[in-house]
């Protein structure tokens, strides 16, 4: 019975230990083209039964069989190509001279095949043993080998003894469990494997405790064979390899914060992973009394309990998070009650993820109103409401459909200006969280010899005329675009029609225009965007303008230079799609012709613009404007279709950034010269047509 044998492909040569034998060391073309078979050389010599025997020669393809001593023929071939035969030694061969039969003849070395005693395993004790034992390897011409490799391909070479039938060898710390292989060492190894699987003996965990057990105490491990654990993984992924003790039946180690329920996981210098059948269980805080309730939005509450330290997060009503102050304890914590927290039970989360309710639902209480002064008003004039609770108001609303935001109420107080449209009736005021209260005082509006505005356009450009509608507007004298600048033209003038000219230096974005009467009163319009393009103010903090600045790589989009469309007569960028999730539109990288080295600094004091020009509504998505660096990876997003649900801008208009409004999510730029990485802008986050021109992308003093 031969042992079974491994050999790695030889690559012949005349020098290799006198294996290969040199018959003939010339090879002519004519010989190739004629078919004629020729024998250059064979080997290995010694061979091994059952192992590997080559010939090397030309038009071996023609071969029918090779004979060996004595009278041994084999047909099957390993391999057979005309320069190469590869067949497997039979167990009959013996000493001697071999033969290749062909149809020109039998071609017969001159040298002799002589045959190797087998190196074999013969049996290996113990079966099972412990990293660091002595296995023992018995066999024949054991005295050869040189290396032994376990099955995870750890290489031992260094032998406790070695003799012809026996090795003694220390099992490395990192071998694994299964077939471990001898080898003679040599460039071309004879490599034999074990019958059987050697059994490497990991730790078994028969019991954990306590159960359960509270995030950052001692968690107690039993089995056997403990001692060779060299990291335990939690259940949620945290990796501890200091324990507080170990050995054989016991390991004591201290549970990660965020550890979670389930298996624990034993790490051995070997990579194999144990894992524990008993289970970890983490600990739950409880909640005991909650105070005040009703609560106050914007206000906190104090959560009285036990390991109240393990809370990470507190939900109250309408999934809002409430922040938790410094100074807990284990048996007291406080929180902020978010300002748009419902009604409902309290959820106190873990870093095991794990939570637990509130027994009781948290009232929240709600503002009220005692009275409204004066009752009688006129529209555009100042209405005060006191009450209680006025602190966590966010707008009043007026009969008549309409509302009005509220700034910096105090808890007794609210003035808020009574809006055009306003007809007599109720008010109401609608706390942060969406709580409603009526009045019980009716507003009884009186009728106003004031100018009014009660329709106009919700944008326009500069040099535009605009007509404006409302009552008693013979009564203006003057007309003021943002910022302070009068408007100096003019269309038809009535009590209820104006026409103006926006003058061309109004500033460009969002702003209400100013009236003021004759008798010097001041009236403020709704809000206006007035629409249109800064100029250029330094050439030098531009990084994207699509003609020398371009992109280097994106998604979707392409450069044009339509006249129809470019805003200055060069290229721009445009995108003409349906856009569904990540799709890129111009980036570049390494900081590539980026001014941020002009800004350093200085961001509050700098601001970035681009050009665009919506040609279609934009209605969902987002427009993720990127800048990375060494400080960290910064976003904006630029949204401006998410309150109306559609976004047109009707031409080219210049958007302002602030440097300020880019975040990390936790975090501002602090130099705009640490980045040397990713910049440009993508769609992502939903789904819309994006029909889109941008150009001029910049940087610019406020």
């Amino acid at each position: 019975m031969f042992p079974k044998l491994v050999i790695k492909p030889v690559q012949f040569s005349f020098l290799l230990l006198g294996v290969l034998f040199v018959l003939n060391n010339c090879k002519k073309d004519d010989d190739i083209a004629s078919g004629l078979v020729q024998l250059n050389s064979f080997g290995p010599s010694p061979a091994l039964r059952g192992g590997e025997l080559r010939f090397i020669g030309t038009n071996l393809d023609q071969v029918t069989a090779v004979i060996l001593p004595n009278n041994v023929e084999v047909t099957t071939f390993k391999s057979k190509t005309p320069e190469l035969l590869v067949i497997e030694v039979p167990k009959a061969t013996v000493e001697g001279k071999v033969s290749l039969k062909t149809a020109q003849g039998n071609i017969t070395s001159k040298s002799l095949l002589t045959i190797s005693e087998p190196i074999a395993i013969t049996s290996f004790s113990p079966a099972k043993l412990r990293p660091g034992a002595t296995l023992t390897i018995e066999g024949t011409y054991l005295n050869l080998i040189e290396e032994i490799i376990f099955s995870n391909k750890k290489s031992v070479t260094a032998f406790k003894s070695q003799t012809e039938t026996k090795i003694e060898v220390l099992v490395p710390a990192d071998a694994q469990s299964g077939v471990f292989v001898i080898s003679n060492g040599m460039l071309d190894p004879i490599l034999i494997e074990s019958a059987t699987p050697l059994d490497v003996t990991v730790p078994t965990v028969s019991k954990i405790s306590p159960s359960p057990v509270k995030a950052g105490a001692n968690l107690t491990i039993e089995g056997t064979d403990l001692d060779l654990t060299k990291e335990i993984t939690f259940p949620g992924g945290s990796k501890v390899s200091a324990f507080e003790s170990i050995e054989a039946g016991k390991i004591v180690v201290k549970v990660p914060a965020n550890s979670q329920d389930g298996a624990v996981k034993l790490g051995l210098a070997s990579l194999v992973e144990v894992s524990s059948t008993p289970q970890v269980s983490m600990l739950l805080p409880t909640i005991t009394d909650i105070a005040p309730n009703p609560a106050k939005t914007g206000g906190k509450i104090t959560v009285k309990g036990k390991d109240l330290d393990l809370v990470t997060t507190v939900t109250f009503g309408g999934n809002k998070t409430g922040s938790i102050q410094s100074g807990r304890t284990a048996t007291e914590i406080e929180v902020n009650v978010p300002a748009d927290a419902t009604v409902s039970t309290v959820s106190f989360a873990t870093a095991a993820n794990k939570s637990v309710t509130s027994g009781e639902t948290l009232s929240l209480v709600k503002p009220s109103i005692s009275a409204i002064a004066p009752a009688d008003i006129q529209v555009n004039k100042e209405l005060t409401i006191t009450g209680t609770n006025l602190d966590i108001v966010a707008k009043v609303k007026f009969n008549g459909g309409k509302e009005v935001e509220v700034n910096n109420p105090s808890a007794t107080q609210i003035k808020v200006q009574v809006p055009v449209g306003t007809i007599s009736g109720n008010i109401s005021v609608v706390a942060t969280n969406g709580d409603e209260v009526s009045s019980e005082q009716q507003l009884n509006i009186l009728a106003s010899t004031a100018s009014v505005i009660t329709k106009m356009p919700t944008s326009a450009k500069p040099g535009q005329k605009i007509r404006i509608e409302g009552e008693n507007l013979d009564e203006i004298s003057e007309v003021i675009f943002p910022v302070g600048v009068t408007a100096t033209m003019f269309g038809s003038k009535s009590n209820t029609v104006i026409e103006v000219f926006i003058p061309t230096k109004t500033k460009t974005g969002v702003g209400r225009i100013k009236f003021i009467t004759t008798k010097g009163e001041t009236v403020e319009s709704p809000e206006i965007n007035i629409q249109g393009i800064d100029p250029i103010a330094d050439l030098s903090l531009v990084f994207f303008d699509f003609d020398n600045l371009g992109r280097w790589w994106g998604d979707a989009g392409v450069n044009e230079k339509d006249p129809a469309l470019t805003v200055d007569g060069s290229n721009y960028f445009r995108v003409n799609q349906n856009c569904n999730g990540w799709t890129g539109f111009f980036w570049r990288n390494g900081a590539n012709n980026f001014p941020g080295n002009v800004v350093g600094t200085q961001i509050s004091k700098y601001v970035m613009k681009f050009d665009v020009n919506v040609l279609s509504p934009i209605t969902g998505g987002e427009f993720a404007w990127r800048m990375k660096g060494s400080e960290g990876d910064f976003w904006y997003r630029w949204k401006p279709w998410e309150a109306t649900g559609s976004y047109k801008t009707d031409g080219w208009i210049t958007v302002t950034v602030p440097l300020t409004a880019f975040s990390d999510g936790s975090k501002g730029i602090v130099n705009l010269a640490s980045i040397t990485e990713d910049f440009g802008v993508a769609f992502n986050a939903g789904s819309s047509t994006v029909n889109v021109c941008i150009d001029n992308v910049r940087l610019e003093l406020k």
